[in-house]
């Protein structure tokens, strides 16, 4: 079957929706962020009446504004991608995929986009409590928008409450509870939230040491700074410990991702931590052995206290996941791929009885899939059956590994910056420490990089699997002429950098302009 699969559709259509993803996660975490820091200050507006509250709402909710508007193309052009480039994968999920995708449409995009009117518009012809509740409603809304977006990317991560259909090869839901709060699903979507709500914090923060620079609006800037502080103080804390949740989550259900992020090649009871490395080339395939880190800087016993909560524990590498280890009961990835060939061999015979009418034998087949023994010995391992060579499992390791790196250290970078800009507003002395007033202007794009790098962690570091172990992505492709994808990968790169372009653009013009003064609308 995949004997004709164009490699290179399956890497122009991978790259297309990286590209895609990438580039609406420039506008996503904002949205996600701003919106509530935006709520904060107009009700601290609404409770005191001070007009200089209002003033310092409306400046930051005009960003939010341009920030919104052009993310959302971005986002619909991306779920149009499942369908277009995609379609194998949508077939074979699609009635668990869809489901998070439609209530996102139905419920949380209806109440972003039926009280984003008021919000920008009712500033004078609704009251103040109404016109506060439409702001709180728009941020629970783009909130709410990340959750099923979330959920279904967690779902991908680690599928759960679902039903194999052999009749339509398909996978149905049969728990959406299940599925809605999955550990996955919970970890992922706060990590997720809060890392956006770090990133709003340091553009507020960014922006404002900006105004301060420039002895503008100082007032304003300070206020500004205090709230964005505060607000991203606790997120940045709150997502390092989920972080740490979702790394120990991986470690048992993405082992082989685990490995690659933490740099592990070979697995060992008391693994150590690697706090800094350097790591080898990907591994020559031609050779019956996997490259190690060149340069390390270890922490020992950490990483099995990390991953499961033991100093001792055995954490396996890349090398036991590809190769095996009896010791530990690991299977080598080629059983595992032998494995899945038996269950879609299975599935296959099962289809071809029932075309020929041959009720007896496909009854027989059939049940199969409802037997306990096949489903943990063989049909676990379906998505296997697409796949030929074991080292086809092992992902990206230099990128995951240098991204997962990045994110971490920048996380802890965030959580410092917070506590200082709030020591030196304690201190009432922010104006004059000038060199870090730059720093904060200068760590604007540092929380894009740590959510991009994050990202890469999380899609480069599962490949080949768009579903874990159920789907590859050689097998989820459209089957369509890779030459249309590679004309829509540049069509979208030069259409996403121009709103790139357009938004950094409008937004420096409109931080240029500065907060209005309050007089009318």
């Amino acid at each position: 079957m995949l004997a004709n699969i164009d490699l290179s559709l399956v890497n122009w259509s991978r790259a297309q929706f990286a590209l895609t993803a990438m580039y609406h996660w420039l506008f996503v975490p904002l949205t996600l962020g701003l919106s509530f820091i935006v709520a904060f200050m107009e009700t601290i507006y609404v409770r005191t009446g001070n007009p200089e509250w209002k003033r310092i709402t409306k400046f930051w909710m005009t960003l939010f504004g341009i920030n919104f508007a052009i993310g959302v193309a971005t986002g619909i052009i991306l779920e149009f991608e499942f369908g277009t480039n995609w379609s194998n994968y949508s077939w074979f999920v699609g009635d668990i995929f869809g489901a998070p995708l439609a209530i996102e449409g139905i419920m949380a995009f209806f109440m972003e986009s039926t009280f984003i009117a008021v919000m920008f518009f009712g500033w004078n012809k609704v009251s103040p409590k109404f016109h506060l509740t439409s702001t709180w409603l728009v941020a629970i809304g783009a909130n709410l928008s990340a959750l099923w977006i979330l959920v279904a990317n967690a779902w991908m991560q680690n599928p759960v409450g679902m039903h194999f259909n052999p009749d339509t090869a398909r996978n149905e839901m049969v728990n959406f509870w299940e599925v809605l709060f999955s550990p996955f699903a919970v970890d992922k979507f706060l990590h997720t939230i809060t890392s956006g709500f770090t990133l709003a914090a340091i553009f507020v923060i960014g922006i404002s040491a900006w105004f301060l620079l420039k002895k503008r609006s100082t007032l304003f800037a300070r206020r500004s700074m205090l709230v964005a502080a505060v607000f991203g103080l606790l997120a940045s804390i709150f997502t390092a410990f989920t972080g740490d949740s979702s790394a120990r989550l991986i470690a048992q259900k993405q082992p082989m991702k685990f490995a690659a992020f933490e740099g592990l090649y070979t697995g060992s009871h008391g693994a150590p931590l690697m706090a800094f490395g350097v790591v080898s080339n990907q591994p020559d395939t031609s050779k019956n052995y996997l490259p190690d880190i060149k340069v390390k800087l270890e922490v020992p016993n950490l990483l099995s206290y990390l991953a499961y909560l033991d100093p001792k524990a055995f954490v396996p590498g890349i090398n036991d996941l590809v190769y095996g280890n009896a010791d530990h009961s690991l299977l080598p990835a080629s059983e595992k791929i032998e494995r899945g060939k038996v269950a879609r061999n299975v599935l296959k015979a099962y289809k071809e009885a029932k075309e020929k009418g041959d009720e007896a034998v496909a009854q027989t087949l059939r049940a199969q899939f409802d037997d306990a023994k096949f489903k943990s010995e063989y049909f676990q391992y379906f998505g296997y059956g697409f796949l030929n060579d074991p080292k086809s499992l092992i992902p990206n390791v230099p990128m995951s590994f240098y991204s997962f790196h990045i994110m971490v250290f920048l996380g802890f970078y965030f959580i410092l910056l917070f506590g200082l800009v709030l020591y030196f507003l304690y201190k009432g002395n922010i104006e004059q420490k000038r060199k870090f007033l730059w720093l904060a202007v200068l760590t604007l794009p540092l929380p894009y990089i740590a959510g991009q790098a994050g990202w890469i962690v999380a899609e480069v570091g599962r490949q080949p699997w768009v579903i874990q172990d159920y789907l590859p992505a050689v097998a989820a492709v459209s089957q369509i002429d890779a030459s249309a994808v590679q004309i829509t990968f540049w069509l979208f790169t030069a259409v996403f950098t121009a709103l790139a372009i357009a938004e950094v653009s409008i937004m420096t013009k409109q931080i240029k302009i500065g907060p209005k003064e309050e007089g009318g609308n």
